[in-house]
């Protein structure tokens, strides 16, 4: 795995999201459900369908019902999307496991799954302010703006590309090792949210005026 194969399959899943362009379209994940692949293009899946989402969040004409309903799956979509970053980083973990960290090994905070996590989502930004330099419909100083804001994604693609193979290549030669991080989120467990467990909290009551004493 490195940095090419990951963002040609982000690339790959945005693609074929957009045949249809909708939240409601079921994912058809072209890989096998063992491969790194299968992985990389479900994660991208899912970060694709929570962009879309989160536009139709804050559309002005949305219904309070409708609003209610999206915040709920973008809720559960960020679930999704870090339960995918640990099923990822669990698979590197087993490839890498044979190899023995070098004294003086260096521990990296950030996971590869997580650094992946940044290239789909900048795979994302790509592909939609590239959408932007070709409106037809839009004045030429917009083109002009987001064509410069490409221009810096473009370049923190190569950045983060880079930032990617020179960890896979680190991790491979025991120069650095990785621990896969457990996010440990609370608000959607029903048994650690005191709002979802019932638990309620007493409002403080009113301090109670001191008695004057008499002089």
């Amino acid at each position: 795995m490195n940095a090419t194969i990951a963002n040609d399959l982000f690339r790959q899943s945005i693609r074929d999201y957009h045949r249809t362009d909708h939240v409601d379209t079921p994912i058809a994940n072209p890989y096998s459900s063992s491969d790194i692949e299968s992985l990389l293009y479900q994660k991208n899946w899912i970060d694709t369908v929570q962009w879309h989402l989160e536009d139709i969040i804050r559309s002005p004409t949305i219904r309070p019902d409708e609003l209610v309903g999206i915040k709920r799956r973008i809720d559960q979509s960020n679930q999704d999307r870090t339960d995918m970053v640990e099923q990822i980083d669990g698979w590197f973990f087993e490839q890498f496991r044979t190899i023995t960290p070098k004294p003086g090994a260096r521990l990296n905070s950030e996971t590869p799954a997580w650094l992946l996590d940044r290239m789909s989502i900048l795979q994302l930004k790509l592909y939609h302010f590239r959408e932007q330099t070709e409106r037809a419909d839009a004045p030429e100083e917009h083109r002009r703006k987001a064509q410069f804001k490409l221009d810096v994604l473009l370049e923190q693609e190569q950045d983060l590309a880079q930032c990617f193979d020179e960890l896979m290549d680190d991790i491979r030669s025991g120069t650095r090792y990785m621990k896969v991080y457990r996010q440990m989120k609370m608000y959607n467990d029903p048994t650690l949210n005191p709002v979802l467990y019932g638990q309620t909290t007493q409002e403080p009551s009113s301090p109670q005026p001191q008695a004057q004493s008499q002089s």
